[in-house]
This record gives C-alpha cells, sequence and structure tokens, in this order.
C-alpha cells in the first residue's frame, strides 16, 4: 500500500471517526460503520449484522437499499463466519456451497464477491460481522488489503458496539475510538497497543499532579494516543528497523510529527485541535533543539510537553523491539540529565515526586 493511499485511509477514518463519536442513536451508529466498512474496501454495498441471542438470529438494519433483515444465526457466508470466527473472502458467491441466494431473491440483487469478518468483542467472543458485498473496481473481488482494512474496522467497530450496547452511553465510545485510532500506528510499528494507553494515563497523572483541572487533563488524556498517528505514513522498513537509523531514515522519521498534525489539523473540535498539537510538538525539547520546528520553553503547548514526558517515561520503561526496559534507576538519571534541556524543569520534578505512582504499572507487570 503507498503512502498517498495511507493517507486517504486515514482521512477516511478521521472524517467518520466525529460523526459516530457523536451518535446517540443505535441505528445511526450501524449505519456510519457499515458506510465506512464499504468505503474502506470499495463495495457495492456493506452490512453490520448482529447477533440477537434470544431469538439465535442473525440481524441488520443497514444492508444499503433494504430494511431490516433477520435470518437463522448459522445462515449463509456471515452465519459461517459467526459461527467459526473466521474471514471469508470468496470471489464468487454462488460457487460457494455455503453461500445462500435467498436474499438475493427478496432484494432482487446478484451477488458476486463476498468479505465477511467477524467482530468480537473485548472477551473474544463474535458479537456479529461485516460483510461486504460485491468490489467496486477491477478485479472486481476482495484483495488482501481489503481484508486488513475491513479487519481494522471490525475491531474499533466491536469495540464500541460493546460498549453501547452494555452501557446504553454512547459518550463513552469516544475515548475508545481515539484510542483505538492511536493504536493503528502501534500495529505497523509492530508496538504493543498498550503503548497508548499507557502513555495516556500517565500524561493525565502528571496533568493533574502538575495542577491542572479535572476537565483539562482529561483532555490530555482523550488527546494523547493520537500524538504517534503520523508513523502509519512512515514506511515499514524504518519503522520496524532495529537497527540505528541512517541520516536519511532519521530524516523519515522525523516527519512523523509533521504527518500526524497535518492528519488532524483541519479539525474544528478542541479536542482534536490539542491532538494536532501534540502530534507535530511532542519531540520539541525545552531547550529549543527538538524537532520539527526547533520551538523553545512556553512556545511548545504545555499539554504537548506533558506528553513528551509520558512518551519517553513509557518508551524507557518497556522493552522495545531494538531493545530491552531500563532500569529504574537509569530511567530516573535519564530524567535528571535532561531536566531543562529535553523536557520541562517543573514537569521532571512532578514526575520523580511522584516516581512510585508513575511506577506502579510497571512493577505489577
Amino acid at each position: 500500500m503507498g503512502l498517498a493511499n495511507t493517507a486517504e485511509i486515514v482521512d477516511l477514518l478521521f472524517s467518520y471517526m466525529p460523526k459516530i463519536a457523536e451518535e446517540r442513536k443505535m441505528d445511526g451508529l450501524l449505519i456510519l460503520m457499515a458506510d465506512l466498512g464499504r468505503s474502506l474496501v470499495g463495495a457495492d454495498r456493506c452490512s453490520l449484522w448482529l447477533i440477537d441471542e434470544n431469538k439465535k438470529e442473525l440481524w441488520t438494519k443497514i444492508a444499503h437499499g433494504v430494511d431490516e433483515l433477520r435470518v437463522p444465526l448459522r445462515w449463509g457466508l456471515v452465519g459461517h463466519s459467526i459461527s467459526s470466527g473466521n474471514t471469508i473472502c470468496v470471489d464468487d458467491a454462488y460457487s460457494d456451497d455455503r453461500f445462500d441466494p435467498s436474499s438475493d431473491v427478496k432484494t432482487c440483487y446478484k451477488t458476486k464477491s463476498v468479505l465477511t469478518v467477524p467482530l468480537k468483542n473485548s472477551n473474544g467472543r463474535v458479537i456479529g460481522a461485516f460483510q461486504a458485498i460485491n468490489k467496486k473496481e477491477e478485479p472486481y473481488h476482495f484483495l488482501n488489503h481489503d481484508i486488513e482494512y475491513l479487519n481494522l474496522t471490525a475491531v474499533y467497530s466491536a469495540k464500541t458496539l460493546e460498549s453501547a450496547l452494555l452501557t446504553k452511553e454512547l459518550e463513552e465510545t469516544q475515548a475508545e475510538i481515539l484510542y483505538m485510532l492511536g493504536e493503528v500506528s502501534e500495529y505497523r510499528s509492530k508496538e504493543t497497543s498498550d503503548h497508548v494507553i499507557r502513555v495516556a494515563a500517565t500524561s493525565y497523572k502528571l496533568a493533574k499532579y502538575f495542577g491542572l483541572n479535572e476537565e483539562e487533563a482529561n483532555q490530555i488524556r482523550l488527546a494523547a494516543p493520537l500524538h504517534d498517528l503520523g508513523k502509519i505514513g512512515v514506511p515499514d522498513s524504518i519503522l520496524q528497523k532495529t537497527g540505528a537509523f541512517t541520516p536519511e531514515e532519521y530524516d523519515l522519521m522525523k516527519k512523523h510529527t509533521v504527518m500526524g498534525h497535518h492528519l488532524l489539523q483541519n479539525s474544528s473540535r478542541p479536542l482534536l485541535q490539542m491532538a494536532a498539537d501534540m502530534a507535530i510538538s511532542h519531540h520539541e525539547h525545552w531547550n529549543g533543539k527538538g524537532y520539527p520546528n526547533g520551538l523553545a520553553r512556553e512556545q511548545i503547548p504545555l499539554a504537548s510537553r506533558i506528553c513528551a514526558v509520558a512518551d519517553v517515561f513509557d518508551a524507557l520503561s518497556n522493552s522495545r523491539c531494538y531493545k530491552e526496559a531500563w532500569p529504574e534507576s537509569k530511567v530516573q538519571e535519564f530524567f535528571l540529565k535532561q531536566r531543562g534541556c529535553q523536557f520541562q524543569m517543573e514537569l521532571v520534578d512532578v514526575l520523580l515526586a511522584h516516581w512510585d505512582d508513575f511506577m506502579s504499572d510497571y512493577r505489577e507487570k
């Protein structure tokens, strides 16, 4: 997948995520998710099927151009995908014995290529499935990158649906969506998705100890997972390299700050504006020797200064593909050395003054 295509995919995700986060009705939420899936894979139709445990049926209200459909639990390709927990991709539905043409008869439609991806909740239980039908462009069947895109969509869709179904409070899905978008960059760089969760938690603690109020600290917690979003535009050969970068490779890696800002800067939402600031300035240094713009001191947004400390703290305290986790004493020594250089002095003081609290999650691993 080329860089331009990657940027288009992320732009599409961000065009839908605010709408999904704001949607208050389940029907509207499901329609948005199906539209997103259809756009990502270039399908003629996309449906999000859910399991009705009480009736032992599958149902959907979001098959494009049709009303609600209800079918037996193990019906057709979608039923096989849900029962097996596996992705199914076929080029010619009518040549596959698992396909049931009855829905085509009801809707006067001709199914050809089909891609079905199960949705699993946080416990790994299948709760439904995406089904994309009829690839619209040549070669008119779904390819490996389509499977990857729909699987990615299924991951955050399943978590969002689980939250909505359990709590009926769709506001709570906003944080999950932002975390999941943050996980996209970690997915490509082969780091653990827990990284964005830990950076968010550490940023929140730093903000609170620094004296920010609950609302301000929570905004930073929500925006922090997107600080490395621009890594999605960095080639795999660089993201996954275990050795030292060449000067040219390092220059390319540094561009993730500008890429992340570009993807977020046009949002009118204060939260995403904060995330845009974090993306471009979390590698700026207090002494002005960071990148990409050489900002110094209060020229760097406070949220970015906080995120920078949290990001480096997590990177040093955890194993990565290129290094082992540092001992606590060595991490403390690093922050003392960089106090007033890479990091704002007062933020380092907060980190060291509450060291046991910040390290508690890492010691329990």
